[in-house]
């Protein structure tokens, strides 16, 4: 195939309409709550008629006050900002800073395959001025301040192997989330390498982080960082790939939680599909950074149900010898689905009642309750 076949063909499964595989994920993906919007805003109103006296809305096509998510976040300054974002590709890369605090970012149509965020950096991608972008670099989106919310949205990175044979560093980061008490809602995040970087501002501050009915694609740790996460009512999906020969094609959480955090990663009520062949997916993988080798990762995936493409009789694995997976915090509980067979015990860590009874949202966000609020 040329470049672009097979970049129609490998693309974010739901961004181009291109393959059986991406019709199957449009599918699975979260219906829109208002179709049919007569005017490219919906039911958020219009600049002419503001939704809150701070909303600003984008629209590519000049119908809004900026035309890109970039220069609306730039004209945003302070705290409290709403953007609306008009069905519409916007390809960008976005930066919301500290100082940019409790913004909400909403999708219009009400559905998140009509609002795409996308760009195609890599962690080896070199840059205009020197060097490469590195993982962080790479991020399509970065979001670091506080109380940020987003509701369908798609946040995307394109960026494909098979079009960048020469580049070994293959990370490339739809978004990074740094800010605590962040929430998505009825959002993607599509990518290959480390999709989602679910992450903090710094080794001793424990963000919370909230996704609630979302999707997320990718093969190489595509969920990963430090964050104190909570993913429920999810959707992750592991692609197919046909650059190796033999399992495992990738791992589908890496955390990289710090040892003095009580909790990392929570999945609840979720579930976890493939495009590949079975067993050929890892479910996790820990993840000890350099930066850090105190860390001690931690992920209890429950109530989930785990699809073929899990490797039942081994589904957790080394990132590094000297960090093996038993001495983290990874714990099951209740789990179903070919995926969650527990053939070999010892192979799969599971919570007590008791236990179980400290792995809810409740306990992981604390005070904040994100699930209570509507739009």
């Amino acid at each position: 195939m040329s470049s672009h076949d097979t970049r129609l063909s490998l693309s974010r499964r739901g961004f181009l309409l291109a393959s059986t595989g991406a019709a199957a994920a449009l599918a699975l993906a979260p219906a829109p709550a208002h179709a049919g919007a007569r005017h490219p805003f919906g039911r958020f109103g219009s600049p002419a008629a503001r939704l809150t006296p701070q909303t600003l809305y984008v629209d590519a096509r000049g119908r809004g006050d900026h035309t890109t998510v970039k220069d609306a976040v730039t004209a945003a300054t302070g705290s409290g900002w709403t953007l609306v974002l008009a069905p519409g590709t916007y390809r960008e890369t976005v930066a919301v800073d500290v100082t940019r605090t409790e913004a909400t970012w909403i999708g219009a149509s009400e559905d998140p395959r009509d609002v795409v965020i996308v760009y195609d950096n890599a962690a080896g991608t070199p840059k205009p001025g020197g060097g490469t972008y590195g993982t962080t670099g790479s991020a399509t989106t970065t979001v670091q301040a506080d109380g940020f919310t987003a509701r369908w949205i798609t946040f995307a990175n394109d960026w494909l192997r098979a079009d960048h044979p020469d580049i070994t560093g293959t990370q490339a980061v739809a978004l990074k989330v740094q800010g605590d008490r962040s929430a998505f809602h009825h959002c993607r995040f599509l990518g290959h390498q480390d999709t989602l970087y679910a992450d903090s501002i710094a080794l001793t501050s424990f963000a919370r982080q909230y996704f609630s009915h979302c999707y997320a694609e990718g093969d190489v740790d595509f969920v990963f960082g430090r964050a104190t996460a909570v993913h429920e009512h999810c959707h992750f999906r592991t692609l197919n790939r046909t650059d190796l020969a033999g399992a495992p094609y990738g791992f589908v959480f890496a955390p990289s939680t710090a040892g003095a955090n009580p909790r990392g990663y929570l999945v609840t009520r979720s579930r976890v599909s493939s495009e590949a062949p079975d067993g050929f997916y890892k479910l996790a993988r820990p993840w000890v950074p350099s930066s850090d080798t105190t860390a001690r990762p931690s992920l209890v995936v429950r109530d989930t149900w785990l699809g073929p493409g899990i490797d039942a009789v081994a589904p957790y694995t080394n990132m590094s010898d000297a960090f093996p997976w038993q001495n983290q915090r990874f714990a099951e509980y209740r789990d179903t689905g070919p995926g969650a067979r527990i053939t070999v015990p010892e192979n799969r860590p599971q919570l007590t009642s008791e236990q179980a009874e400290s792995a809810t949202r409740e306990a992981y966000l604390g005070d904040w309750r994100p699930w209570k609020v509507s739009c």
